[in-house]
């Protein structure tokens, strides 16, 4: 016996409406939202020990071409479960010894980090530079003040493998237009 047959038509149409809605609103939802990439892990690279190979611009946005070169060590480790990165550099070269401190900080509602730094010359927190990574490559941004002028600052972490990274920051005066480096780290994995 054929049950269907005895279900008044509008009926059963209206049962189909209740059961199919909630599908076609979560296939719509589904259609028109692209998952947002989860950046918590963009760091788990830098963990560990490193030794770091320093070029420093002696007189950014000046025209200078005068570099300095710094030998060194990096420790990176995490913190909260890897929300947060927290950074130790040491290194010397001809212009003396150098030591800075980096906090990373993870915001899971816009998917990007924060990079906080100091130096142990002056024990303050500089303005966080804040991006993200795409396609193996971090690019982070922030605004300061330079020589008394508003400068634009972007750092990009690249050429990253297992073992090996690059890290640079560059400079630029004419709201990013144009991007004068004047730090270049080269980073191979500490394996002692």
């Amino acid at each position: 016996m054929n049950v269907l047959k005895h279900i008044p038509p509008y009926l059963l149409l209206c049962s189909l409406v209740v059961v199919l809605q909630p599908l076609l609103g979560l296939a719509q939802q589904n259609g028109s939202k692209t998952a947002e990439r989860d950046g918590q892990h963009d760091f788990d690279f830098e963990m560990g020990a490193w030794k770091t190979h320093i070029s420093r611009l002696q007189h950014p946005l000046t025209g200078s071409m005068t570099w300095t070169k710094m030998e060194g060590t990096k420790v990176v480790r995490k913190v909260w479960d890897g929300r947060a990165w927290l950074e130790e550099v040491e290194a010397d070269g001809a212009a003396g010894h150098f030591e800075s401190l980096a906090l990373f900080l993870y915001n899971p509602q816009s998917h990007q980090w924060s990079m906080n730094f100091a130096t142990s010359g002056d024990g303050t927190l500089s303005v966080p530079a804040v991006g993200e990574f795409k396609n193996g490559r971090g690019q982070f941004f922030d605004q300061e003040s330079f020589n008394g002028r508003s400068i634009l600052v972007r750092i990009v972490w690249s050429d990253i493998t297992p073992d090996s990274h690059r890290f640079e920051q560059s400079f630029s005066d004419d709201g990013g237009k144009s991007w004068e480096p004047n730090l270049v780290a080269t980073l191979t994995r500490d394996k002692d």
